[in-house]
């Protein structure tokens, strides 16, 4: 017969004092309703300010029934934005509300033309209808946002962290909770010890569990019916770096990649690129033709510098460059970084690496396909950070190479470029490109590509 854990001897609350658990469901509730009722009133006074537009010009007033047509499409594509991510990173919440307003509107639109039921509608008027309402509704969400991060602060959840016979540091702001170790690992767990554990989770969103690897199966089967969403503490798979867990053949496997992109990322992604690239090329056709010339006539040699580089999938490709160096001296492994004043750099090719204009035939790798305008910075193999080679600095290296390599990238509008002469300068590189590579959005790219024109002459181009 299996031991039976009595309910006196297994949960004892620590540090409560100081972490209290918080229900924070009832706020979030309430930040909920303000945010649904800000959406509301945007829209409303937004149509509202059009409608006075169209008045004041004499035009034909339909903006009370474009609203009444557009706000429950809008409700209906927000639905999924009421949520605790809403609030935990409420300024993505805000874009996507934006983006969620202009679907409506342009559904709206499309209905009403498809039904023939719409008047003529003013371009000016439903045009300052939709800025007004989009404005509006960035400026309530953005209040009730920084409203929430001082309510809320850490974390818009309620957190506890159970200790089951094992030593680990106690993070600030959680409820502690003590579980007594037990020696059996068969073990009954009485209802009323059951009760106990579930008046300790009452208004809890999440619970950690950090227990001795014989005790993990006990503990899964106990949560799984404790109606909060539970994770076990591994620490031997950080070795690894899981990100998941599934099954193949009926055995449970831990997931270590996801695969970079999916399919519909990846078609979006190359849909920008293809439609920057295009007229890019044609438009910076002249100035490539005469920095081709430059470079032919300032020292013999190809026009081009090519090299080897890591693209997407650790596939090798061959990167273009506008050749700046002596043909005699260049680099081709990439072992040794460009230096400020460096000898081997011709009197054209300074000028075209202290104003990005070398990295401009990188245009034919995006058009291949090998590279994209947006990604982390593709290395050559003999790249090195100090005396150690890029892969050898730090096992996440290759985690950047689940994307397509950039033209720039994250870590270059952070500043991070030029040599590499100490680990910490490839450090600060790969932590921003990872950074970026697991929180791609198509906005993000944009709002990289707008940053660059900002970094194209840098201090650290040489």
């Amino acid at each position: 017969m299996s031991e039976v854990i009595s309910p006196r001897d297994w949960l004892t609350p620590v540090d409560a004092a100081d972490a209290p658990n918080d229900d924070k469901r009832a706020f979030r509730l309430r930040f909920y309703m303000v945010l649904f009722a800000g959406d509301i009133l945007s829209l409303a006074a937004g149509f509202a300010i059009g409608r006075s537009l169209a008045d004041a010009r004499g035009m034909p007033v339909e903006n009370l029934g474009w609203l009444a047509a557009t706000l429950p499409l809008y409700l209906l594509l927000s639905t999924r934005t009421f949520t605790s991510e809403t609030l935990q990173r409420w300024r993505r919440a805000a874009w996507l509300a934006i983006a969620n307003l202009l679907a409506a509107f342009l559904m709206a639109i499309f209905v009403a033309f498809l039904l023939k039921e719409a008047a003529p509608i003013p371009r000016l008027s439903a045009g300052v209808a939709f800025v007004a309402a989009a404005g509006l509704l960035l400026l309530s969400r953005s209040m009730v946002g920084w409203w929430s991060d001082r309510v809320f602060r850490d974390s818009v959840l309620s957190c506890v962290l159970i200790i089951d016979g094992v030593d680990m540091p106690r993070p600030a702001g959680l409820k502690i909770v003590a579980s007594e170790p037990i020696d059996s690992a068969q073990t009954t767990i009485h209802p009323l010890a059951l009760d106990r554990l579930a008046r300790q989770l009452r208004g809890v969103d999440e619970v950690y569990v950090a227990c001795p690897p014989s005790r993990r199966a006990t503990w899964s089967t106990v949560l799984k019916g404790s109606s909060v969403a539970s994770q076990l503490l591994i620490p031997e798979l950080d070795a690894i770096g899981v990100i998941g867990n599934k099954r193949f053949a009926g055995v449970a496997s831990v997931l270590v990649s996801a695969g970079g992109l999916a399919l519909r990322e990846r078609i979006m992604k190359r849909a920008l690129d293809l439609a920057i690239v295009v007229p890019a090329m044609l438009v910076l056709a002249p100035l490539l033709m005469v920095v081709a010339v430059l470079v032919k006539l300032d020292s013999r040699g190809p026009v081009f510098f090519t090299q080897t580089r890591v693209g997407e999938g650790n596939h090798l490709f061959t990167m273009f460059k506008f050749r700046s160096m002596r043909q005699a001296e260049a680099d081709r492994d990439g072992a040794v970084s460009a230096a400020r004043d460096d000898a081997r750099v011709t009197r054209v090719g300074r000028i075209i690496r202290a104003t990005s204009i070398d990295e401009l035939p990188q245009l034919l790798n995006i058009l291949k396909g090998d590279m994209s305008f947006v990604g982390p910075r593709p290395h050559a193999i003999g790249s090195l950070a100090g005396d150690q080679l890029f892969w050898e600095v730090d096992q996440r290296y290759h985690h950047r190479h689940v994307c397509k390599p950039g033209l720039t990238g994250l870590a270059q509008v952070r500043g991070f470029r030029g040599a590499t002469h100490r680990r910490e300068d490839l450090l600060n590189r790969l932590d921003a490109d990872l950074e970026y590579v697991n929180g791609w959005s198509l906005m993000r790219d944009l709002v990289i590509l707008c940053a660059t024109l900002k970094v194209v002459v840098h201090r650290n181009a040489f």
